[in-house]
């Protein structure tokens, strides 16, 4: 008796930022440029914060994620080698409505993104004692230019556009701590659920990194797609920022930026900002 095919595919959920870069990155799934047989990728787009809540509860199988939030959530998840955001000497911004040193800035409330993000963790480096309170990440340049902060966290494409609301640079984080560690600051990664099992973790991870390569090879029509969540940054800008976090390192961290990622979080269980070790397991 003859057998019929299956033809049961299953279901990935997938989830990301609604920002240029990650969607730069996910263009070639989400636009089926990417096939997998027998996989089918669904697409939920959420700001980082809530992500690496939901990532708490192991919600999707593969979710963009803070490095600061792997440790509470490597139960759940192992790192995918590929989908890195990582500041090559440059990163989250500490900016004032006046010029400020870093040492008065941390002396103020500092608005910030969210306290799993990894800009708080760097911030939280700097100086163990900053006080802060928590804003929606798009919303910090305007309660700063408001003055209802003097200093804000900035993410995202508000490193390129603050000096257009008037806003001072106080400091970059990236810059600071390649000056401490020699290493490029690791911002976000993905994450996919340890329990899709080590086969299908491997074939979906491999079709992240075909889905990134798909966007460097074919650049025009990938950053056109991704305009659309550029937050009014013009082409130019949006270019240069998604150059800034989509490049050779996002395809593969290599041993440099693996390393980052593990010295990050081991100075931040050392300096009591995370509070238990963290078992980084890479998969790809």
């Amino acid at each position: 008796m003859a057998t019929t095919p299956s033809t049961d595919v299953r279901e990935i959920t997938v989830a990301h930022s609604p920002d240029s870069d990650d969607a730069f990155m996910f263009y070639g799934l989400a636009t089926n440029k990417v096939r997998v047989a027998g996989l089918k990728f669904s697409h939920t787009l959420c700001d980082i914060e809530t992500l690496n809540r939901m990532a708490l509860k192991g919600h999707y199988d593969i979710t963009a994620i803070s490095f600061h939030a792997y440790p509470y959530i490597q139960d759940k998840y192992a790192l995918l080698s590929s989908g890195g955001s990582v500041g090559e000497g440059y990163g989250p911004m500490v900016v004032a409505s006046k010029p400020l040193t870093p040492e008065q800035a941390t002396r103020r409330t500092i608005a910030v993104p969210g306290t799993m993000t990894t800009a708080y963790l760097a911030l939280k480096l700097f100086d163990p004692h900053v006080q802060t309170e928590v804003v929606p990440f798009d919303e910090i340049i305007p309660r700063v230019t408001a003055g209802k902060y003097e200093a804000g966290l900035i993410i995202h494409e508000g490193q390129l556009t603050f000096a257009k609301s008037g806003l001072h640079k106080v400091l970059d984080l990236g810059e600071w701590w390649r000056g401490q560690t020699g290493l490029p600051l690791p911002l976000g990664g993905n994450a996919i659920r340890r329990e899709l099992g080590p086969e299908l973790m491997k074939s979906a991870g491999a079709a992240l990194k075909q889905s990134i390569q798909y966007g460097l090879d074919h650049r025009t029509e990938a950053l056109a797609y991704a305009m659309q969540f550029a937050r009014d940054l013009e082409p130019q800008l949006a270019d240069k920022f998604i150059g800034m976090y989509v490049n050779e390192r996002t395809l593969d961290y290599g041993d440099e930026g693996r390393s980052a990622v593990e010295e990050l979080l081991r100075r931040g269980y050392r300096d009591g900002v995370i509070p238990h070790i963290a078992k980084v397991d890479w998969v790809g």
